[in-house]
This record gives structure tokens, sequence and C-alpha cells, in this order.
């Protein structure tokens, strides 16, 4: 997508051909690639668009962890050809690679650098960089720790220190999550509305408040997610959040979603444009599962979903058939809608309609004080409105009575496109309930849905004593069954 090293570029040349109108030869030794000489501004877009893009679908085979990962696995798609590529629950060894290098280098090393210039004691200091970089940083390491488990975090990211850490030590989830909340608490107090002004934000074009209100909706979602594992803290964080929206606001509408805005123009396009239209890959379709599930309720957001067949209906197909089967359904199935398959579709990565079924859930759990059917009929109501669909009123009607499985179910729709999320909310809460298999499906990894990737060939290595305390710390092996920290079944 974006080239902002091109920018990075244009910048250098410039110095240096101002430099080459001097008598002073030393003030021309400038290294161009030495990152201090880059500032924030420039360092930002790189860093939210790399790793939204990885998020979101890349391009790349055996880089699109969504695409031919999680999505799969939730059963949001399916494949009807390359089964082995997700779809049936094996994977490439690649897949685990490419993604663990291009969350930490990609985009961490952007963040943590604007963190060190944009600090108290940086070369430039503004604490709206700083405070933008921290919430960016704290949602990759939520990625990262959500995929895998244990990883290095107190020590990732220092191969560049005074005293750099090339083995860095893996921490525990629990370890991880504390260190996110504390993180996101400090980001929106650094955070100001009334401070320094910043460029180069591509997400929320410099409105600060928008990015305070990402900052603790995102804190709100990682306390609800461990709450069942240490709910006298999360109860407390979400209630000091809830407590005091001037000091805490949180996202109170649509407009306040975080999401990367596309465009039509290359290379800026939404990463499934590029692997679906422009380079015309027709491997994917609508899983069964989620075809059914809406198809059984007149849920009309499955004409934003997808596109009907040639007969006008929408249907999809099971997940993990061979190949040979798979492909029979290429066209009775229904292929991804064009709100998401377009050059200018928006990379989501957080909403106000799953803020409030985060509320709803931690309601119904006791964890908050609050309506929990309220939130939940404001969770559909808002991912109807995110699609400007019609029918909402509808759907709530026929789901009645507030549950905890009708909320976790409906935020697995709402989260249609975001594999990684619907996949890390599958395995913590074990909801939606999936469907028997089909009978003429063929799965790898025992025919479990893959819990976890596996930590990537470089790190035993590179890393081996450290990356094998990871897998203690995860207290199983190095493979897709062993569960995570905040599992719950």
């Amino acid at each position: 997508m974006r080239k902002y090293s091109k920018i990075y570029l244009l910048a250098t040349s410039i110095i240096l051909a101002a430099g080459s109108c001097t008598s002073t030869f030393d003030k021309m030794n400038v290294d161009p690639n030495n990152p201090s000489s880059i500032t924030p501004q420039f360092l930002l877009p790189t860093g939210i668009e790399s790793s939204i893009d990885r998020y979101w679908g890349h391009r790349t085979r055996f880089e699109r962890i969504n695409l031919d990962g999680a999505a799969l696995w939730v059963q949001h798609l399916t494949r009807n050809i390359y089964s082995n590529e997700g779809d049936n629950y094996g994977i490439s060894q690649a897949l685990p690679l490419n993604n663990w290098k291009g969350f930490f280098n990609d985009a961490q090393s952007n963040f943590n650098r604007i963190i060190a210039i944009s600090g108290e004691k940086g070369t430039t200091p503004n604490a709206n960089y700083e405070g933008i970089a921290l919430i960016m940083r704290t949602w990759n390491f939520s990625l990262l720790t959500d995929m895998w488990g244990a990883i290095p975090y107190s020590e990732a990211l220092k191969g560049t220190a005074e005293a750099p850490i090339y083995t860095p030590a893996y921490d525990s989830m629990e370890k991880v999550y504390a260190g996110m909340l504390e993180d996101l608490k400090v980001a929106n107090e650094k955070l100001s509305v009334a401070g320094s002004a910043v460029s180069g934000d591509i997400l929320y074009s410099g409105n600060i408040l928008k990015w305070k209100k990402f900052a603790n909706s995102l804190r709100l979602r990682l306390a609800n997610r461990q709450a069942a594992k240490k709910p006298a803290e999360s109860r407390a964080i979400m209630r000091e959040i809830l407590a005091d929206p001037v000091k805490y606001p949180i996202f109170t509408s649509n407009d306040d979603n975080a999401s990367l805005k596309c465009t039509t123009i290359l290379p800026s396009n939404n990463e499934w444009n590029q692997v679906l239209i422009q380079d015309g890959r027709t491997d994917w379709n609508l899983s069964k599962t989620l075809v059914d599930k809406m198809n059984g309720v007149s849920d009309a957001r499955i004409k934003i979903f997808g596109n009907p067949n040639k007969v006008g209906k929408y249907e999809g197909h099971a997940n993990g058939l061979p190949d040979a089967i798979a492909t029979t359904y290429l066209e009775s199935s229904s292929t991804i809608g064009s709100f998401f398959t377009a050059a200018a579709a928006p990379e989501v990565v957080m909403t106000y309609a799953e803020l409030q079924f985060i509320l709803a859930e931690a309601s119904i759990d006791g964890d908050i004080t609050g309506d929990a059917q309220a939130y939940f009929e404001k969770g559909i109501t808002a991912s109807f409105a995110q699609y400007a669909a019609t029918g909402s009123s509808d759907l709530i009607a026929q789901l009645g009575t507030v549950t905890r499985e009708k909320i976790l179910d409906q935020k697995w729709i709402a989260l249609f496109g975001q594999g990684i999320e619907a996949w890390t909310e599958y395995r913590r809460t074990g909801y939606p309930v999936m469907p028997a298999a089909d009978p003429r499906a063929v799965f790898e990894n025992g025919a479990i849905i893959p819990t976890r990737l596996p930590y990537p060939g470089s790190e035993y290595s590179l890393n081996a004593k450290n990356v094998s305390e990871g897998e203690k710390l995860n207290g199983g092996p190095n493979d897709m069954k062993t569960k995570l920290w905040w599992a719950e079944k």
C-alpha cells in the first residue's frame, strides 16, 4: 500500500544535495539508512500501514494470516482450492515465520522509535506522538500474544539499545497483558487535545480525542479478555474507565471506529482488493457455518458480507473439503462481498459495535453495572449501521432476551473481516458453537481448530533457550493444540 519510504528517500536526497553546496565535507557524511534522521511523521504512517495491512490481509502468499488462517479457522470463510493452506488446519511453516518477523520488525520497531524520539528525554518531545505510538505498539503486542501465547515483551525491541539484547526473554501472557493494560492507561494520560499537533496520522488524521477513545476502548477489550483469569483486576479497570467518561473517553458511535481508510489509487488499496481483484484470486468463499447462521434469522448483513450465486441465493460450503470436492462449489457458493473487496474498502481494527458487545458480556458476567440487553441491542444496531444495512430491529426482536451465548454469537458475526479477533474470541470463549464437521472434510491438527500459532523455526535457531521457556510458560508443546492463558473452556 502506501510507500512512505519514498518520502524518506526524497528527504534524504534533499539533505545530501544541500550538503554538496558546502565546503564542509564531513557534514555530507550522513548515513541515509540511519533511523535517527527520521522524524515521527514518517515513522508513524509506515508503522500504522504495515501492521494493519498485515493484520487485515497482506497480498503475499504465506503472509496472509487472516485470509489463509484465522478467517478460515473461525469459519467466516472457506476455501474452494488449496485446502491445505489453512482450511484443513494445516499451514506452511512460512506462515508463522513471516508473520512473527513482520509484526515485530515492520511495525513495532517504528513505534518503539517514535516513543524514544517523542518521549520527555527524546530529541523532539511530543506527548501526542508518544501516546499514539504506545497505543499502536500495544495493539500489535496484543496480536502477537493472542496468536502465539508467551512472547518476548519486556526485553523485546532492544536490539539497537545502548545495551542491546539479541536473545530476548519470553514473558507469560499474564505479564504481557498487565504491561499492555498499563501502557494504554499511560497513553490516555499522555494524549492531550490541547497538546502539540501530529502529522502522518493515517488512522485518525490527527484527531487526538479519537485516539484517546481508541486507547480506552482497546483497554476495555483487553480487560474483558482476561476477566475470567484476573476478575478483580479486570473489573476494577473496566469500572474505572466507565465511571469517568471525561478522563477516559470511549467509542460513542461508528464515527470513532479504528479503521485504515484505503483509496482507489495504488498502492493505497485495500489488501483484499489486491489479492482478490487485482491478482484475480478466486480461492475463497463464504463458509457454510456463517451463511447458515445468518440465513436462519434472515440477517440482512449477509448481502453485505457476500455476493449471491447464479440463482440469486446466499450459500456457502463446508470448511476442510478436499480440493476435488471443494472446487465443485465454485458456482454455487457465495463469494466475498464488494464492500470488503473494493479498492477503497476500510481495513477495520476495532468498532463501536464490538465495544458494545464487550460491555454486554461484562454486564451479564457481573463485571460492570449496566443493562446487558441494552448493550447487546446497541451492538447489533451499530453493526448494521456500519454497513448501512436495514433490519436490525427485526433481528433484535427475533433474538429476544440476551444471553452470553447470543452476545458472543453476534460479536462473531460483527467481526466478519477481522478474522484474528474473531478467532481469538472463539478460542477464549468457545463461542459460537461450531457445527459438526462435514463427513467429507479431511482435517490436519487432529481435527482441532488451531488454538495458537507455533513459534517459528528461526526462534529455535537464534533464541533457543528462551523460546523453550516460552513453551513452558504456555503450558504445552509448540503446536496448534495448546490452549492459551485466557481460554475459558
